[in-house]
């Protein structure tokens, strides 16, 4: 009976430090976590007179071995602001902030996308907020930390998200303000 408890307690302890020690033997797998990170204001050109853009950045990402591309956890926020101010018309203000979903980075350039979750009361995008829309936003950015900024737009009602890590190419000029970019390290 001895034997039998005592071969019995070995293996229950055995069952335990094997169970215990497989989360950090899937985290071994996957290596070493590389993390990326781009915050910062600015202003962006916008060709029509009258307007002003400004994006907002705290974004971040974590990679591995097995994901060294598309980030395996990504945070953060993001936040579009617009201003319209036509002659004899009220000023216009709109506004969203959005939960970062991706951040990729490569070299210079950044794209981060987010889910829209707050939007100006009364404004344009409010409806959005409801239908959980993705925007997209890249980045270039100089090593003065100027640059320039590409801004994606919404898709049309029943129409598929934006896909999540993607963003038109950076084609506005940034005028003032600047961001901080952290490749993967």
């Amino acid at each position: 009976m001895r034997t039998y408890a005592r071969a019995a307690a070995a293996l229950a302890l055995t069952a335990t430090l094997t169970t215990g020690l497989a989360p950090a033997a899937s985290a071994a797998q996957d290596g070493t976590i590389t993390t990326a990170s781009i915050k910062g204001w600015a202003r962006m050109h916008f060709p029509a007179p009258g307007n002003d853009v400004q994006v907002t950045v705290d974004a971040h990402g974590e990679y591995t071995e097995r994901s060294p591309v598309f980030p395996t956890r990504a945070w953060g926020t993001f936040r579009i602001y617009h201003a319209v101010e036509e002659p004899g018309k009220p000023r216009m203000v709109n506004w969203g902030e959005l939960q970062v979903d991706c951040l990729t980075t490569g070299g210079p350039v950044a794209t981060v996308t987010g889910i829209l979750v707050k939007a100006a009361p009364g404004g344009p995008w409010e409806d959005m907020v409801a239908r959980k829309v993705r925007l997209g936003v890249s980045f270039y950015v100089t090593a003065k930390g100027t640059g320039r900024i590409g801004l994606s737009g919404a898709t049309a009602p029943g129409e598929p998200l934006l896909t999540k890590c993607m963003a038109p190419a950076p084609d506005a000029p940034v005028i003032k303000g600047g961001y901080v970019l952290k490749d993967k390290r």
